[in-house]
């Protein structure tokens, strides 16, 4: 085999023993992530907005915008559910460049990934305790996903992950909503396969351990555009799309049909300043349609403190260093301006 083994990692039972959470801060994460599952659920009207940096890159800065978030939460909550995404691993196409805070805890030095099992950790902790948000993070490797299950209020599952039954089978075990993006081809098919694999019970190896699930009520979709045989963006939030999904969730009778709209990646074109006009073609897809609005439950957005994205050796504060963001201004603003749309 032609792999070093450079070191034995903790597991996460010894990870969570150094850095725990305390009866209190569990009473605020049960509460808090009951919320969530009550809109995915349909029992709770609000729109919810799963937003924040590309990448989590710097604690302190993801920690400012998640207060800023906070702010913001307070003047929409009988609106809208504000759900941060803390994403610390960075999935990528050739395997080349930054890979998330869980590999490099310093974007300037040499992955760590002991550094960075502890460093994902005390960020998503320290978001709990400054914000009372429970976050939302990818699950990129599903053995790495028991270091933090404690403390997500969401899960993702990317467009390049979904087909991979590992993922599948492990979303199939969490106590939270897991989205399923569709595939980067966009078929719809393979979309909802991933939907029932997570929804339903399964044996499997986990974690050198065999384990078995009953199945997940609470995964869904998340529509993230696709890649025509040309390489091209194309969109999939288009009114007939939306339809569409409807259509294909009728057939397959699945708990909680339900979709998030990502307003980036092959949605906007990676255009980020597009994502405030995706939001409103969407509102006003689900104002025409009763339908619609049952099953579009919120967005996915990209944002940040700063418009744009950077260099890593640039170091701007709070402007994404992987894919560019919304800034702060806009984003409030598109904010209230959603809250004035419902």
């Amino acid at each position: 085999m032609n792999m070093n083994f450079k070191c034995k990692l903790p597991i996460p039972a010894e990870v969570k023993s150094e850095y725990p959470v305390s009866e209190e801060l569990g009473k605020v994460i049960a509460e808090r992530n009951e919320k969530i599952a009550e809109v995915i659920r349909g029992d709770n009207d609000r729109l919810m907005l799963i937003i924040g940096p590309c990448s989590a890159d710097n604690e302190d800065s993801v920690i400012d915008y998640i207060c800023r978030l906070r702010e913001v939460q307070e003047k929409v909550n009988d609106k809208i559910l504000i759900v941060p995404r803390i994403y610390t691993n960075k999935p990528r196409t050739t395997g080349k460049g930054y890979k998330g805070m869980l590999h490099q805890p310093d974007p300037s030095q040499k992955p760590d990934m002991y550094k960075g099992i502890v460093a994902i950790r005390k960020m998503h902790l320290r978001a709990i305790q400054e914000t009372g948000f429970t976050c939302a993070d990818e699950m990129l490797y599903p053995e790495n996903h028991r270091y933090l299950n404690d403390l997500l209020g969401y899960v993702a599952v990317g467009a390049r992950s979904v087909e991979n039954q590992q993922h599948r089978l492990t979303a199939s075990g969490l106590n939270v909503p897991v989205g399923m993006k569709n595939p980067v081809s966009g078929s719809l098919h393979v979309l909802m396969n991933s939907i029932e694999a997570a929804q339903s019970g399964h044996t499997f190896l986990y974690r050198g351990w065999e384990v078995v699930t009953e199945g997940n009520p609470l995964a869904h979709a998340i529509l993230r555009g696709y890649e025509n045989h040309h390489s091209q963006s194309m969109p999939n939030y288009h009114y007939e799309n939306l339809q569409l999904l409807d259509q294909f969730y009728e057939a397959k009778g699945f708990s909680n049909p339900a979709c998030i709209i990502d307003t980036n990646h092959c949605n906007s074109g990676k255009r980020p300043f597009e994502q405030p006009r995706i939001v409103k073609e969407v509102l006003s897809s689900r104002r025409y349609d009763e339908r619609i609005r049952k099953l579009v439950k919120g967005f996915m957005i990209e944002s940040y403190i700063e418009d744009g994205n950077q260099k890593v050796d640039e170091h701007v504060y709070g402007k994404s260093i992987t894919d560019p963001c919304l800034g702060w201004v806009k984003t409030e603003q598109m904010i209230m301006d959603i809250a004035d749309r419902l």
